[in-house]
């Protein structure tokens, strides 16, 4: 049985993650009937686990949506695309590539995610699609929030969902509510290609001290991560300078 028409038992971890993707999406109108959703999916476990999960949901719920998988070809970062493209054939899943090259002395990890995104709203054009899903987690949006105020001094993040070029395309971030953890189990459910992903920027030197930060305060007081999320939904701007 392909994963089009596998009908995953929800139990443990799977039923974790898929319902608390689906609150997501319905807390911040994620998906809607007649959409058409480019999953940017890079080789790496949260996204092929967000492309599995939106897959799961098309056997599930009564919305009419497509959904077209995307793969952006960097000439930097380690990835077998021959196995993630025959995972994509074998499943009879709809997939683009676009190409990405960028001059090795001008790589960092900001510089390589403004033109990943640029290569997957051209994409998103080129196919149709009126929404693109990233594969963000909860760490991740955490770890950005902080850093942007660390390194930044700004009060920016990730959004679940934000609209763009007058609202021709709306990027979301279905996982926003799991921890990294939570997907990494997840996946191990599942017969993911090993695309031997490994970017090279991953290990950034200020993400991972902030992430150090959140980690050890999260060891004692396990409800950091979500009060981190959630203090951006509740900002009191008259005790803002």
């Amino acid at each position: 049985m392909d994963i089009l028409t596998e009908r995953v038992e929800l139990i443990g971890i799977t039923r974790y993650v898929y319902k608390t993707m689906g609150r997501a999406i319905s807390d911040y109108g994620m998906l809607e009937d007649k959409d058409r959703v480019l999953v940017a999916v890079s080789g790496g476990l949260d996204s092929l686990s967000l492309l599995k999960l939106f897959i799961m949901r098309k056997a599930r719920i009564p919305i009419d949506f497509e959904i077209v998988a995307c793969f952006v070809d960097t000439n930097f970062i380690e990835v077998d695309k021959d196995i993630l493209m025959n995972y994509f054939n074998l499943n009879g899943i709809e997939y683009v590539t676009k190409e990405m090259s960028i001059v090795k002395d001008e790589i960092n990890c900001f510089w390589c995610s403004w033109n990943r995104r640029k290569a997957l709203f051209e994409a998103a054009r080129e196919n149709k699609c009126n929404k693109l899903a990233l594969g963000h987690n909860l760490d991740d949006i955490n770890e950005t929030t902080l850093m942007n105020m660390f390194f930044n001094g700004e009060i920016t993040t990730m959004p679940p969902k934000v609209e763009l070029f007058d609202g021709a395309l709306t990027v979301i971030r279905p996982l926003c509510y799991i921890e990294k953890e939570k997907i990494e189990e997840f996946s191990k459910q599942f017969d993911f290609p090993d695309t031997q992903y490994k970017c090279p920027y991953g290990q950034d030197s200020q993400r991972q001290a902030v992430k150090e930060i959140i980690e050890k305060l999260h060891e004692k007081h396990p409800f950091v991560k979500k009060n981190i999320f959630c203090s951006l939904k509740r900002i009191r701007k008259d005790y803002l300078v």
